[in-house]
């Protein structure tokens, strides 16, 4: 999408402001329940390997390093602050045993085509442990030549020897966390970090040839205003990483400690974020950056990019993703993975991670085993976030349903959403049109079983 951004009036922004899932899953991960346990995984892992979810499945692979050496205000992550760089090495000891339980179950050598490392900080591994974790995950799986090896990198921890050290690794792709490159947003949020380094970072990673580098950014910090978030802007814009994911500060102190640090009267009212919204658009578009979808943005030669332009792009627990829809296993405390028909969750505490590891099982402590009116609403959900589009006959052909009578009581509801121009109803489609693009979580969430029985929303953040 190139054409500059459709006009956002403060009643569209504010008839929208609401609380909604970001659907990197459907069902929603806060309707993972207990009673799914290590047992219902392994089946799951037995029955990809066995066919009965299909060998040629592509596989990706996530790992979650949950160390951090400075405590970020504003985090919403599972971390933990530490500057006992040997507790990094108990906790590899133990991903040895997950990864070999993984293997176990579901067969060694399984191809990987796309690999993740998040956190946390996963560069608060040394040389020795990010080697050593390579050297773990090749032990068991193949990576496959030319797949996505990315890794989230914190800018101040990290110099351009070290990024040198992560492409020598195998990783091909990057993503700093920068947020916010005003010194005083920095400051309260307890992330200081020069945009000299940042910039030179980049440099370094362009220079090593990356395949993509991706900056973070949140707007709705503390401290921010729109003025100061455009000079920000202006300096993503002249650092021009191949992608960017621009996400909405959600400020939830009641679940998320750190937060509570946050000086809630320095915080930007909605109409200010909706202001820095809305220049990020313009900013980001007449820099030539196409708008992916939801928070991502990236540079037309990207893949994410081109994926969308051939309507391949998928999502996944990471974002927007290229790679074909797939089986995810997750390694590391509080990881979340899909295998066939189920999602899963590992423990978030180091303690229960651990425990169940010595007792010789997969510390999967909650998940789903989703059902069929859970698989075809996903697909609904997935066509819309991914392809802007759902059409009927694909629809019906592949779950063997009459979708325009099965989705009856959504399409009345969505006739609200088409008279405000931001989808189009026909007897084929639901599609998103360029103005509904941007409050696609909205459209989604219309064919979200579980939202719609259940009005309390408070626990997602809100899609402005």
């Amino acid at each position: 999408m190139t054409a500059a951004p459709p006009e956002l009036t403060p009643a569209l922004l504010q008839r929208f402001d609401v609380p909604g899932p970001r659907y990197t899953s459907y069902p929603t991960a806060d309707r993972f329940v207990e009673a799914f346990g290590p047992d219902d995984y392994t089946l799951a892992l037995k029955q990809r390997r066995n066919g009965a979810v299909g060998l040629a499945r592509p596989l990706s692979l996530y790992v979650h390093i949950p160390f951090c050496e400075s405590l970020c205000y504003y985090c919403a992550c599972n971390k933990i602050v530490t500057r006992h760089a040997e507790r990094a090495q108990t906790y590899l000891q133990y991903l040895a045993r997950e990864v070999a339980l993984h293997t176990r179950h579901c067969g060694p050598g399984q191809t990987v085509s796309q690999l993740h490392l998040g956190g946390g900080t996963p560069t608060f591994l040394s040389d020795e442990g990010l080697a050593e974790l390579m050297d773990l995950l090749r032990s068991h799986f193949t990576l496959q030549p030319g797949g996505e090896y990315s890794i989230e990198v914190d800018p101040r921890t990290v110099t351009p020897e070290r990024l040198a050290f992560l492409a020598q690794l195998g990783f091909n792709r990057l993503s700093f966390g920068v947020q916010d490159f005003d010194p005083q947003v920095q400051k309260a949020v307890h992330r200081e970090q020069p945009a000299e380094q940042v910039f030179a970072l980049v440099q370094a990673a362009r220079e090593l040839d990356f395949d993509s580098v991706n900056v973070d950014l949140i707007y709705g910090l503390p401290c921010q205003t729109p003025e100061s978030f455009e000079r920000t802007l202006a300096q993503v814009c002249e650092l021009r990483p191949d992608r960017i994911a621009l996400y909405a500060y959600a400020h939830l102190p009641e679940r998320f400690k750190p937060q509570r640090r946050i000086d809630t009267a320095a915080l930007p009212d909605a109409g200010a974020k909706v202001g820095m919204l809305a220049r990020s658009l313009a900013m980001f578009q007449a820099a030539g950056y196409v708008y992916v979808g939801m928070d991502h943005f990236a540079l037309p030669t990207d893949s994410l990019a081109v994926a969308k332009r051939q309507g391949r792009l998928h999502r996944n627990f990471q974002g927007y993703s290229t790679q074909p829809d797939c089986d995810l296993i997750a390694l590391g405390v509080s990881a979340i993975g899909r295998v066939g028909a189920t999602y899963s969750q590992n423990a978030k505490t180091l303690d229960e991670y651990y425990d169940l590891l010595d007792q010789g099982r997969l510390p999967v402590v909650r998940g789903l085993a989703l059902g069929r009116d859970d698989l075809i609403r996903r697909a609904v959900i997935m066509a819309l976030m991914c392809q802007g589009e759902l059409l009927f006959e694909a629809l019906d052909q592949a779950w063997l349903i009459d979708g325009r009578r099965y989705f009856a009581a959504e399409l009345e509801m969505l006739a609200g959403l088409q008279a405000q121009g931001l989808v189009e109803i026909s007897e084929e489609s639901v599609r998103v049109t360029p103005m509904g693009w941007y409050f696609v979580r909205a459209v989604a969430m219309t064919f979200d079983r579980y939202l719609q029985a259940d009005r309390n929303r408070a626990r997602f953040s809100r899609i402005i």
